[in-house]
């Protein structure tokens, strides 16, 4: 079955579309089922199953700002349930889960216990392959009842959460961590079944995981992006994570929006290259032409116009953007970028 997007038709086991106020997103996904929905708006809640498919609200546009849903759709029938705070669907090869932390205090603890309730579920239920993750922090730089910033409190649960899970998730996929508009945490995540996934490294910077301890006590559980060669041998598709103005692990030029977006840009062209996938030991490769799903993360709201056009000039007219005016995870990066390449 096909999905299309403005400029653009494929056909893939699973894929994803933005879906604006007045589009009409049912005919967008005639012949599809749909995995899950996640809109980032103007208001947040604990997600819910709508329609047969999880239904995540996440708070990252103010009142007069556009509303975008992704919409994740796939070829085959799909099942949906709850489990605990857990909400999720499956089609026998893909598995999207999400859940909500509720604002705390201190987060690390359950941090660590909502993730390892996704990996329980995952794996219960026969999806051994993790993809991508989001974790969206209200207060991101902000500090915790301890002191700590919000974000190194996070990380701290996840680290944990993944060593715990070393011996059956050998390897950390891609994700991002990025703020939103509310208080608390909200979640959600990728797996698969049958599918292989490929995490990747940027040869321009420092592992997130290899970080020195000054951005925390544990450095961030994600790797640049991964690679899922689909089961049914179609070809495959590259997440690539939350990126930004960084090279090694140093925030370069802060301060200067339009030139921390050309080292973002230029971070995700190195990234998604076919050098960089040879180094990994895969073939192909892509270009910033073939993102697609792209979100921009600007924590200034005057900067948006400058990012926009920069945007705009990188990566073309046929890419579906959607930007949203949130804080970055370190005070001194300006924007965030990630995308999906095709």
């Amino acid at each position: 079955m096909t999905v299309t997007h403005p400029g653009l038709a494929r056909t893939a086991a699973l894929d994803c579309l933005f879906v604006r106020p007045g589009d009409d997103g049912r005919a967008r996904t005639a012949g599809r089922h749909v995995l899950g929905r996640v809109t980032y708006g103007h208001g947040g809640r604990p997600p819910q199953l709508h329609d047969g498919a999880p239904l995540a609200r996440m708070a990252m546009a103010a009142a007069d700002d556009e509303r975008i849903t992704e919409v994740w759709t796939t070829d085959r029938p799909v099942r949906h349930g709850r489990d605990g705070g857990l909400v999720y669907a499956e089609d026998g090869e893909h598995f999207l889960c999400a859940v909500r932390i509720e604002e705390q205090d201190v987060y690390r603890d359950t941090v660590r216990a909502v993730y390892e309730a996704a990996f329980t579920l995952m794996w219960r239920l026969g999806y051994t392959e993790l993809l991508r993750m989001w974790n969206l922090v209200g207060a991101i730089t902000g500090r915790n009842g301890e002191g700590m910033e919000n974000y190194q409190d996070f990380c701290v649960g996840r680290a944990q959460a993944f060593e715990s899970w070393s011996g059956r998730i050998p390897g950390m996929p891609a994700a991002t961590g990025i703020g939103s508009l509310r208080p608390g945490i909200d979640l959600y995540f990728l797996a698969c079944r049958d599918g292989r996934a490929r995490h990747l490294e940027n040869p321009r910077q420092t592992p997130a995981h290899r970080y020195p301890d000054r951005y925390g006590p544990k450095s961030p559980s994600f790797a640049r992006a991964t690679l899922l060669e689909p089961a049914d041998g179609s070809r495959p598709v590259l997440y690539v994570s939350g990126t930004a103005s960084i090279i090694g692990d140093d925030t370069v030029h802060p301060g200067d929006v339009e030139r921390q977006c050309a080292v973002t840009l230029a971070n995700i062209q190195a990234l998604v290259a076919p050098d960089n996938l040879r180094r990994h030991g895969l073939a192909g490769g892509f270009r910033l032409a073939d993102l697609d799903c792209v979100k921009v993360y600007v924590r200034d709201a005057e900067d948006l116009p400058a990012v926009r056009a920069h945007c705009a000039k990188a990566l073309g007219a046929g890419p579906d953007i959607a930007f949203f005016n949130v804080d970055v995870c370190r005070p001194d990066l300006l924007v965030e970028i990630e995308g999906i390449c095709r």
